[in-house]
C-alpha cells in the first residue's frame, strides 16, 4: 500500500511539474529551428548546466530576439562564464538570459561602450529600471557570438524564476524541439551503502541492449553488503545531432517498490556545486565519465531534485537468498523512455574500512602541525572520509610539498590553507610567494597572503600544495610589429600567460589614453574604434600577475 501511495504521489508530481509553467509564452530566441548543443541539468565541471545551448549553425552574429515582452534588467560582461549577457525581466514572473553574445543592439551597445570608457574597465555588471530599455517580444536585442567560457559559437538561453533567481528547465515551457530518441545508458555502478562512499571500490558494469531494455552481460549480479546504492552513466540525444544531452527524470524500483526519483529542474546557482555530490566525482576524475547518483549522500544539501521512499536516501535494501529485481526508468523532457533491468544477489559480506583519522561530514574538521594548518567548514564534505596528510621534499621550494587527502574527493567550500616556510624568506620577497596546487595531472597557483609567519590562500580542493617564489612576469605574445599600419586591421590582439598564478590585469593605452581591450581565455583584443586616432600613434600594453610582476610592450602604429 505504501508503495502504491508513493507511486501515486510521484505520478501526480510529474503532471504538476510539466504543466505548472506557461506553454508557448516564450518564443524561440533565434529565427532558426532549435537544435541543442546542450540542455538543462547536464553535468559540467563544478555545476549543473543551467539552460539550453542553441546551435547557431557554426556561425556568429545571428540576430537574437527577445523571447517575450519585458525590459532589460541587467547586462553583464565577463571574461569567462556567460561572456556578454543580457537579462530580460518579464511581467509573468520569469527572467530570460541570453549569453555568449557579440554586440548588443545599438542603443544598449552605445551605453555599454560609454560606460566601459568612463570606468576604464571592459568588465561590467549593470542593472536597469523598467523604463530604461523596455522590450517587445520578437525585438532584436543582440547578435549571437562565442564570448566568455564558450568554446564554439552558440546561444546559451535560460529561463529563471524572477523571485528566487533559480534557473528552470527551458524545455518545460513548450518550445518546439524535435526529439524522438530515447536515453542511452552505457554503464552502471553499484556501491555498498554501509561503507564510506569515497573509500570503497564500487562494482562497475557495462550495459547492453537486450530486446526493449538494457541489462548487464550476466543475468545475476552478486555484490557485497545488504544495502546498495546505484550510479548510472547515461546520455540522451535529439534528432539530427550527435551532441550528448542530459536526461530529465529517473525512477528506480526494487521488487516493484518505487525507491526514488530524480528530476532535473529548478536548481539555484547557490546549489549548483552540489553536482559533485550528485555524481561520482572520483570516477569522473579517474575515467572521464560522469555517473549520476541515484541516492543522496549524507551532506548533499541539494534535496529538491530527489524524492525518496519514506526514510530513504535512494538506497535499496536487498533481500537474502533471492533475486532482487531492479528496474530503472529513464525519461527525457520529450517523454522518450528507456528501461534498465538487473537481478541483484547479496552475500551480506562486509569489507570494513579502517581509518586512522575519520573526518565526518556535517562537522567542522581541522588539521594543524608546525608547518601546515587549515579548517574545513561543516558543509565542506559530502560524506565521511579517511583523512591523511603527508609531505615530501620539494626542490627549490621554501616548503615541503604537502599531500592532503586525495584530489579525487570533492570539497564543497573554500577554506584557508596555511603553510609555514621551512627556510627563511628575504623581506624583499615576502610579497612574491605563491601557493601551488597539483591534482596529479594539472598544476595551478595563487598569490599567497602573509599572516603571522604563515602563507595562506583560499582553496577548494584536496591534493598537493606547496610554496614557490614568484618573480617572473607574464609573457606577452603578439603578431603586431613596431611601425605596423593598421588602417585595414579590425582588431589588435595579444596572448598573455603567467607561469605560476593568473594574469590579474591587462590594459592598453594609445597616446596615453585608455582603450578597451577585451579578454577571451588567454587572449586580449582591442577592436579598432574612434579612440584610435588616424596617423602615427604609440600603443603601450601592460600585464600584471597576482604577485604584481609586470610585463610591458610598446609599439609605434599607423592608422
Amino acid at each position: 500500500m505504501r508503495a502504491l501511495l508513493l507511486i501515486f504521489f510521484l505520478s501526480q508530481n510529474v503532471t504538476a511539474q510539466v504543466s505548472k509553467y506557461p506553454q508557448k509564452y516564450f518564443r524561440n530566441p533565434l529565427n532558426i529551428p532549435i537544435m541543442l548543443a546542450g540542455n538543462f541539468g547536464e553535468n559540467r565541471p563544478g555545476h549543473f548546466h543551467s539552460g539550453i545551448d542553441i546551435k547557431t549553425e557554426g556561425k556568429e552574429n545571428l540576430p537574437v530576439f527577445a523571447a517575450a515582452d519585458g525590459y532589460i534588467s541587467r547586462v553583464k560582461m565577463e571574461p569567462g562564464g556567460f561572456g556578454h549577457g543580457i537579462y530580460i525581466t518579464h511581467p509573468n514572473g520569469y527572467t530570460t538570459l541570453y549569453a555568449h553574445l557579440n554586440n548588443f543592439y545599438p542603443a544598449l551597445q552605445k551605453l555599454v561602450r560609454e560606460t566601459q570608457y568612463q570606468n576604464q574597465n571592459w568588465e561590467m555588471d549593470l542593472t536597469f529600471t523598467p523604463d530604461k530599455f523596455p522590450i517587445k517580444k520578437g525585438q532584436q536585442i543582440a547578435w549571437s557570438g562565442n564570448t566568455g567560457g564558450s568554446s564554439a559559437p552558440h546561444l546559451h538561453f535560460e529561463i529563471r524564476d524572477s523571485k528566487t533567481e533559480h534557473p528552470l528547465n527551458p524545455q518545460l515551457f513548450g518550445f518546439e524541439i524535435r526529439d524522438n530518441i530515447s536515453p542511452v545508458p552505457s554503464a552502471i555502478v553499484l556501491y555498498n551503502n554501509n561503507e564510506y562512499f569515497y573509500t570503497q571500490e564500487p562494482l562497475k558494469l557495462k550495459l547492453i541492449k537486450k530486446s526493449h531494455y538494457f541489462t548487464t552481460a550476466k543475468d545475476s549480479i552478486f555484490i557485497y553488503g545488504s544495502t546498495v546504492n546505484i550510479g548510472l552513466a547515461v546520455n540522451d540525444y535529439m534528432n539530427n545531432s550527435t551532441n550528448t544531452l542530459s536526461i530529465f527524470t529517473v525512477e528506480w524500483y526494487a521488487n516493484d517498490v518505487l525507491k526514488g526519483k530524480l528530476t532535473l529542474d529548478n536548481i539555484g546557482y547557490d546549489e549548483t556545486r552540489y553536482l559533485n555530490a550528485c555524481s561520482d566525482y572520483r570516477l569522473k576524475q579517474e575515467t572521464g565519465t560522469w555517473y549520476n547518483s541515484l541516492f543522496r549522500l549524507p551532506n548533499n544539501l541539494l534535496k529538491s531534485i530527489y524524492e525518496f521512499e519514506e526514510n530513504g536516501n535512494g538506497k535499496i535494501e536487498l533481500l537474502d537468498n533471492t533475486a532482487n529485481n531492479i528496474r530503472i526508468v529513464l525519461k527525457d523532457v520529450s517523454g522518450n523512455e528507456t528501461e534498465i533491468r538487473l537481478n541483484l544477489f547479496t552475500n551480506r559480506m562486509r569489507t570494513d574500512t579502517t581509518c586512522n583519522i575519520l573526518w565526518q561530514a556535517g562537522k567542522i574538521n581541522q588539521f594543524e602541525n608546525p608547518n601546515l594548518k587549515f579548517n574545513l567548514p561543516a558543509t565542506a564534505l559530502y560524506d565521511d572520509i579517511c583523512f591523511e596528510a603527508t609531505k615530501k621534499y620539494e626542490a627549490n621550494s621554501p616548503s615541503s610539498r604537502w599531500s592532503i587527502s586525495k584530489a579525487s574527493i570533492p570539497v564543497h567550500n573554500y577554506f584557508e590553507l596555511s603553510i609555514k616556510p621551512e627556510i627563511a624568506i628575504p623581506f624583499s620577497l615576502t610579497n612574491k610567494i605563491a601557493v601551488l596546487y597539483s591534482d596529479g595531472k594539472n598544476k595551478s597557483g595563487k598569490a599567497a597572503q602573509l599572516k603571522d609567519g604563515w602563507y595562506w590562500a583560499s582553496v577548494r580542493a584536496f591534493g598537493e600544495y606547496w610554496l614557490a617564489i614568484d618573480t617572473t612576469a607574464p609573457i606577452i605574445k603578439t603578431k603586431l610589429k613596431n611601425g605596423t599600419n593598421i588602417a585595414t586591421t579590425k582588431q589588435i590582439s595579444f596572448v598573455v600567460n603567467d607561469n605560476l598564478t593568473r594574469v590579474k590585469s591587462f590594459e592598453g593605452h594609445i597616446n596615453d589614453s585608455w582603450v578597451c581591450f577585451e579578454q577571451h581565455g588567454s587572449t586580449w583584443f582591442y577592436k579598432i574604434d574612434e579612440h584610435c586616432p588616424k596617423g602615427k600613434s604609440k600603443l603601450r600594453v601592460k600585464a600584471i600577475d597576482e604577485n604584481w610582476n609586470e610585463a610591458k610592450m610598446e609599439f609605434g602604429i599607423i592608422r
